[in-house]
């Protein structure tokens, strides 16, 4: 059975390839188990939050943007990078208002799961937001998001 309580591969040496705001390149020099070496590449990212919103009547508030990488519009929940030392309850409330423009009466911490566990360390801690108040037409939103905002069902959400 394989052990849990140390990890399988030591880093032996670090370096960062390229900084960016939003992420860097990582190459980390590792001995495996196997005690080979061998350098392994990879987003070294902040955490993140994904804030599911439901109003006071029980419907999910969704975003439609446009995201380049893929080039598709997509439909999204409210999210973001957490902000240097800000608290993930900060980071969500944060996001919430600026691409709603709402306020939430309660945030329930849902869990966090690893978006590309393999290519990036990214961390994304989801939140749900009960009792929303969207402000669909507010814009503090950031010069390259280019959002619209639908309020939908349940069902309509998971579809």
């Amino acid at each position: 059975m394989i052990s849990e309580d140390r990890l399988p591969w030591q880093t032996l040496r670090t370096t960062r390839l390229w900084e960016s705001k939003w992420y860097n390149l990582r190459q980390d020099r590792v001995r495996i188990h196997t005690g080979a070496e061998i350098t392994y590449t990879f987003q070294e990212h902040p955490d993140a939050v994904f804030v599911v919103p439901m109003t006071t009547d029980g419907r999910i508030v969704l975003i439609r943007q446009y995201r380049h990488p893929v080039k598709e519009w997509l439909w999204e929940v409210p999210a973001g990078a957490v902000d240097g030392d800000e608290s993930l309850t900060a980071a969500a409330r944060r996001e919430l208002a600026e691409e709603i423009g709402g306020t939430a009466e309660e945030l329930h911490a849902v869990g966090h799961f690893f978006a590309a566990s393999s290519v990036s360390n990214l961390r994304i801690n989801v939140f749900l937001a009960t009792g929303v108040q969207p402000m669909l037409h507010r814009n503090t939103r950031e010069p390259t998001e280019l959002i619209e905002t639908r309020v939908v069902s349940v069902d309509e959400a998971l579809e």
